[in-house]
């Protein structure tokens, strides 16, 4: 085997990168290539929030100790948000306390964030709910929120507001508002 062509421009791109991770590494982020480590540390210099270093629970925190879960989505791929691939009533109990933050990306670029209190994703925290107890307490893989509805109901807070018909437009990206 021998190193493709572009293996010596990532060797020299590398000590960028590493001062990459070093910034990382004072908030909190282990590995900038894991677990969207890079996209999580945009959103937490981007909005002031702290990131929680407990792999379980929230996954930030303001200056006041409020937590909150964050939900990232490259609108160039899909047009939904993941939440968990066990929910259940105790996830959804965990949910129902902690304020959202939905960042929408176009593949690494960090285009807006919006905010969203609880209760607004109360009718899909209602639905899912009912769903897990119709199938017999079965835990759901990994309801979405869709990108829209966020758009549509959230507070925007950093970036401008995200176009979802031109996004939809550009990237001809398939609908799931599963």
């Amino acid at each position: 085997m021998k190193p493709h062509p572009d293996h010596k421009e990532l060797e020299n791109l590398l000590p960028y990168i590493r001062k990459l991770q070093e910034l990382a590494d004072r908030h909190g982020i282990r590995d900038i290539f894991q677990d969207n480590g890079g996209k999580l540390l945009q959103i937490a210099l981007a909005t002031g929030l702290t990131i929680l270093k407990k792999r379980e629970g929230n996954d930030a925190r303001d200056e006041t100790g409020r937590e909150y879960e964050l939900k990232s989505v490259n609108a160039a791929l899909t047009q939904s948000f993941s939440t968990h691939h066990h929910l259940n009533p105790t996830i959804l109990e965990k949910y129902r306390k902690v304020g959202w933050v939905f960042a929408i990306y176009e593949a690494i670029e960090l285009k807006t964030i919006y905010y969203m209190p609880p209760d607004k994703l109360e009718p899909y925290f209602s639905a899912w709910e009912q769903k897990w107890h119709n199938s017999g307490g079965k835990d759901i893989n990994n309801p979405k929120i869709p990108l829209v509805f966020v758009v549509g109901h959230g507070e925007l807070v950093w970036g401008t507001q995200f176009d979802v018909r031109e996004n939809r437009a550009r990237y001809r990206v398939r609908r799931r508002d599963v």
